[in-house]
């Protein structure tokens, strides 16, 4: 069992009414914001711990750049001019690039671990890289599904993109993907973004605009066009990992804010707003994602208050920081205690999870 660092005692925040009480509302408590600067440093120096001597966190291209990105993001500001702790992680994830774009460790998960390595070694601002990341961003977009492997507009799969090793493209890589394209700054009028929205639109439950017979109407997203993981046994109901994924792929693509499926989404996001499981569902299964996703889609939807399904006011800000120190283990790790799914009981991974989402917490 992890053990649980208890939060100091929080007066609500949130005043229904004037509209001082909004703006009272989107400051958070010092003591909580220096709490939770504590949890980062003590995230911090657990990964750093996990480094091995080339620089890599778990022998991961993927959890390394993720690591590494949790350090560059963080209120500490760490960059190259830092030292080995930082520019290790940098050198292990150039040191698998490969010549077809591709920055990968083996020949599996490698759309993913091209797509965080991106968005890592964009986090550094160093120009010397800019030849990786345009390589990265030519292969993510070869890789993408579409009629160079066969497939015409009208097939599920259309737009999509996978882990990388089979052609089964799922919502969670294409919002990677399409992270990754931004932060390597990739044309907005290339035909990527408009493809990938194909995929896109048909993962969300919005009949409006998903041309596939099982959409329902409630904005929110699934994994891949009309499939779920069995793990929540939801047919193909929307749950919170995916429509925080989903509605940052639709931003991220440049999908207008005012936009029906925007809004369907945030809709459906803020009406079943809880951080105690994966919203929409009744499990803990890759709840650590989904507060990782959902950090980085609120600090793009630009919205610190909001109100939820049932009529409260709640600062995503404040309670996902509480939530988070509270769940820190005393090591300064991260992991899930009451799910293994999809490796959420690796601290590794986990831990740059929720530093980048605390980090985000805390702008």
């Amino acid at each position: 069992m992890i053990h649980r660092r208890h939060l100091l005692a929080w007066p609500a925040l949130m005043l229904a009414g004037a509209p001082s009480a909004w703006a009272a509302a989107e400051k958070m408590d010092p003591a909580l914001r220096e709490r939770a600067r504590r949890a980062v440093d003590a995230g911090l120096n657990y990964l750093r711990a996990q480094q091995a001597p080339d620089g890599s966190v778990g022998r991961s291209v993927g959890i390394t750049a993720l690591s590494l990105r949790a350090f560059l993001e963080s209120h500490r500001g760490y960059n190259e001019g830092d030292g080995a702790f930082i520019t290790n992680q940098v050198a292990f994830i150039l040191a698998k690039a490969k010549p077809d774009g591709s920055i990968t460790e083996s020949l599996q998960n490698t759309s993913y671990n091209t797509a965080v390595a991106m968005n890592a070694l964009a986090a550094t601002k160093n120009p010397k890289y800019d030849a990786v990341l345009a390589a990265a961003r030519q292969y993510l977009i070869q890789h993408q599904i579409d009629e160079g492997e066969g497939y015409q507009r009208d097939h599920r799969y259309y737009g999509g993109i996978g882990y990388g090793g089979d052609e089964r493209p799922d919502l969670s890589n294409v919002y990677l993907a399409v992270e990754g394209l931004k932060a390597a700054a990739t044309d907005p009028k290339d035909p990527v973004w408009q493809k990938a929205l194909v995929f896109i639109n048909r993962s969300q439950n919005r009949s409006e605009s998903n041309d596939q017979k099982w959409a329902a109407n409630d904005g929110g997203f699934v994994y891949m066009p009309g499939w779920n993981p069995p793990e929540f046994d939801n047919g193909t109901g929307s749950y919170g990992g995916m429509t925080a994924a989903g509605l940052l792929s639709l931003l991220f693509a440049g999908v207008d804010k005012k936009d029906p499926r925007v809004q369907a989404a945030h809709k459906w996001m803020t009406t079943n707003y809880t951080l105690d499981v994966n919203p929409g569902t009744s499990k803990k299964h890759g709840l650590f994602y989904f507060y990782n996703a959902f950090a980085k889609v609120m600090t793009a939807y630009g919205e610190e208050v909001f109100t939820d399904g049932k009529g409260q006011q709640r600062n995503w800000k404040t309670e996902l920081a509480q939530k988070l120190v509270s769940l820190q283990a005393a090591d300064g790790s991260w992991a899930n205690a009451e799910s293994k799914a999809w490796w959420e009981d690796r601290p590794q991974l986990v831990t740059a999870w929720s530093l980048i989402a605390l980090q985000h917490a805390l702008r």
